[in-house]
């Protein structure tokens, strides 16, 4: 995953580029939305497990103080280039492995 090369904003692409890899233009769609999932969950873990140290098992609400690195860790998850944007260059990189279940070993990407 190369966060530094992906831009944060959404692009217009060719899309006669995108099913280079999988003669289907539909499937380059599946194969880069199944991607993001897998990123969006592994970023929600990390994130999860760098604000946990944060959490605070009391209701009340006077102790609930302002913490600024769970602020600075938060604000560098939202700055993050969307799990979308880097399945998709991930998938444009040929960095994204891809199998059809059932089908000949040979459809790799």
């Amino acid at each position: 995953m190369s966060i530094n090369k992906t831009s944060r904003n959404a692009e217009t692409r060719d899309l006669r580029n995108m099913d280079r890899e999988t003669d289907n233009i539909y499937l380059s769609a599946v194969v880069i939305s199944r991607r993001a999932d897998q990123i969006a969950e592994k970023q929600k873990e990390e994130l999860r497990s760098r604000l946990e140290p944060f959490a605070n098992d009391g209701d009340n609400l006077e102790e609930i103080q302002e913490n600024r690195e769970q602020i600075e860790i938060s604000l560098m998850y939202e700055r993050m280039p969307k799990p979308t944007l880097l399945a998709t260059q991930e998938f444009i990189d040929h960095k994204t492995y891809w199998r059809v279940p059932g089908a000949p070993e040979n459809v790799n990407g």
